[in-house]
């Protein structure tokens, strides 16, 4: 494919509470076995993009190691490749990353030393199958400056945390507003952008000579009226993981049929980084309903509307339902669990009981003295 990729993986979110304090958002555990990041990657290394740099920051080291290799997304190859950038401190600028357009900027060297005429820019931190190849045959048919993945949200959905675009009957967006406070439309940009790789380096050394460090506010809402902008719609699942009821929701979501076909039995595959664990083992007395229960787990009680991810131990007579439990935690014997986000390594003494009410989900965060020896 005539592009490189750049994957933005090194924002922050508030609304995430504890659950980022340890790990950045694009390496949230995904439906048992994955990170959010690995939709994105999937999706380049499916449309046949070879070389892909991840610009990472905040809280990286969980995700720097899950990106260690780059074999599984099959970018360890003698042509292309997968590039982590981190901020680094050189004798020109000591600045962290001050935004998504300066992420890129401080790479410059990145976008000149390649040759491929387009760019695509994609967040991680969304779940979405999308084939690249033909919104790059869009943008190109339509003679666009950018072009931006768009959707038509659902009425129960609150647009007004995303940016919305409105298009004409071209498809051309004549208007772009970044969360505003009243939405006029129900189609959302999905974070996801392809333009040409000279026309991006001419964007963001102007923007950098501007102090302007945005590539949403200081690029495509600045220029649209200079810019042929167009919108390509999406008409398959898309989420954004951007806050705590997004994260869980998304999680609940795989838990349909529907979906687990969509991204697990149709082509192409999504692919992540592999452990070498047992099967997931139901010993006398489990139960287990309408749930994901990942490789390495000891199952000895009830699941009921759950995932739960890899390496994980539920004990005893223990009620798991409708909650999310990450990587090794071990849960002691007569817990009740319910509504529940356990954050990964947390040991949950016997006993114990947690309930997220009101319609409100609970991060359940414990340490004991089982990983400190």
């Amino acid at each position: 494919m005539r592009a490189i990729g750049i994957v933005l993986a090194g924002g922050n979110n508030r609304r995430m509470q504890e659950l980022s304090q340890k790990r950045a958002i694009c390496a949230m555990p995904i439906a048992g076995s994955y990170r959010s990041i690995d939709f994105t990657l999937s999706n380049m290394a499916n449309s046949h993009i070879q070389k892909v740099a991840v610009v990472t920051q905040y809280n990286a080291r969980s995700l720097n190691e899950h990106l260690s290799s780059s074999k599984w997304w099959d970018f360890g190859r003698k042509q292309g490749g997968l590039y982590v950038f981190t901020p680094v401190m050189t004798a020109d600028n000591s600045n962290w990353y001050r935004g998504t357009a300066d992420a890129i900027y401080q790479n410059l060297s990145f976008l000149k030393s390649n040759h491929e005429p387009y760019v695509v820019i994609a967040s991680g931190d969304c779940v979405y199958k999308i084939d690249f190849g033909k919104v790059l045959e869009y943008h190109i048919e339509k003679k666009a400056d950018i072009t931006v993945v768009c959707r038509d949200m659902e009425e129960d959905f609150n647009v007004e945390r995303y940016g919305t675009v409105h298009m004409n009957s071209e498809n051309r967006i004549v208007e772009f507003e970044e969360k505003p406070l009243r939405a006029k439309s129900r189609t959302i940009s999905c974070g996801i952008y392809v333009l040409r790789r000279r026309q991006l380096i001419e964007m963001l050394e102007k923007c950098a000579e501007e102090e302007r460090y945005d590539f949403v506010g200081d690029i495509l809402i600045r220029y649209r009226d200079l810019n042929r902008i167009y919108g390509y719609k999406m008409q398959d699942y898309w989420r954004n993981i951007a806050s705590v009821d997004d994260y869980f929701n998304t999680n609940m979501d795989f838990l349909k049929p529907e979906v687990r076909n969509f991204f697990f039995k149709q082509y192409p595959d999504i692919y992540s980084k592999v452990d070498d664990l047992a099967p997931a083992k139901y010993n006398v007395g489990a139960s287990v309903r309408n749930s994901l229960i990942s490789s390495g787990c000891i199952v000895n009680g009830l699941v009921e509307n759950s995932v739960v991810f890899k390496n994980s131990y539920i004990g005893n007579n223990c009620v798991i339902k409708n909650s999310i439990i990450l990587n090794n935690v071990y849960i002691g014997d007569n817990t009740y669990i319910e509504n529940c986000i356990v954050e990964s390594r947390d040991t949950i003494r016997a006993n114990s009981c947690y309930v997220g009410e009101n319609g409100k989900i609970r991060i359940v965060v414990e340490r004991n003295e089982r990983y400190t020896i």
